[in-house]
């Protein structure tokens, strides 16, 4: 049984849509509890992004990552082709789909969430129960686009083993298959953004990315959690094939 206690001041985290206020919450330890999942309930019940994630009607927390990002760096505009890699459970793909008004009859914007594991139905998005970076799934995916996409979103998270050297490069190596990727599909002018961890190996992947677009920078949005090494890069003008201008 959990128990409530004010800690006197109550957090507010202002996330540019409205304030998220949170009351610390402790997990009493129980028996044939692993300490790690006391303390993944300790996060989630202690965590303002869960319960406005609940009040507001996102599938996730997540939701709040991409909504700040957006704030910042005006990703999403009606009428646009967005690729959402790492879909699951939708949280993304409900900021997007709202954002390029793909939910909404006659509208020309096209959304393309992808997961390997299955998504509920969302107005307005074509998903594919598919591993990204398998065989024939970007041929999917590009048939799909009919001509192209203005921005791929990744918030892939392969799975984790615990090990921060190997997680980091697990995570790289989906972040850098999502950039290959987004250089076949991309409009000129068009957006990238790939989660990455910080540690160092991602220079080569920023690197790249400079020569193909026209901004790119480093984000860690307010939904992040303090914890988490977890950071986003956000690349936009896409050059172009080849990086012609």
């Amino acid at each position: 049984m959990s128990k409530k206690r004010p800690t006197g001041n109550h957090r507010s985290t202002k996330k540019g849509r409205g304030n998220i206020r949170n009351l610390y919450t402790r997990v009493k330890t129980a028996k044939g509890r692993k300490i790690s999942s006391t303390r993944w309930l300790n996060r989630q019940l202690n965590d303002p992004y869960v319960d406005a994630a609940k009040r507001d009607g996102y599938r996730s927390r997540a939701a709040y990552k991409l909504l700040q990002l957006d704030e910042r760096f005006r990703i999403l505009k009606p009428g646009m082709k967005v690729v959402d890699l790492g879909a699951a459970p939708g949280g993304w793909s409900q900021v997007v789909s709202r954002g390029i008004r793909s939910d909404q009859i006659g509208s020309s914007a096209k959304l393309i969430a992808v997961d390997v594991i299955e998504m509920d139905p969302l107005p307005g998005t074509k998903f594919f129960l598919q591993d990204f970076m398998s065989d024939g799934a970007s041929l999917a995916i590009k048939e799909a686009l009919e001509g192209g996409a203005d921005a791929i979103l990744s918030d892939i998270a392969p799975p984790l083993t615990g090990h921060r050297q190997t997680d980091h490069l697990r995570i790289i190596a989906a972040a850098e298959a999502a950039y290959i990727f987004s250089c076949e599909v991309l409009h000129r002018g068009g957006c990238f953004v790939g989660k990455v961890f910080q540690g160092g190996t991602e220079e080569a992947l920023l690197n790249e990315l400079k020569k193909k677009f026209k901004s790119v920078k480093h984000a860690k949005p307010a939904a992040s959690r303090t914890e988490s090494s977890e950071i986003y890069v956000v690349a936009q003008g896409y050059y172009g094939v080849n990086g012609n201008h």
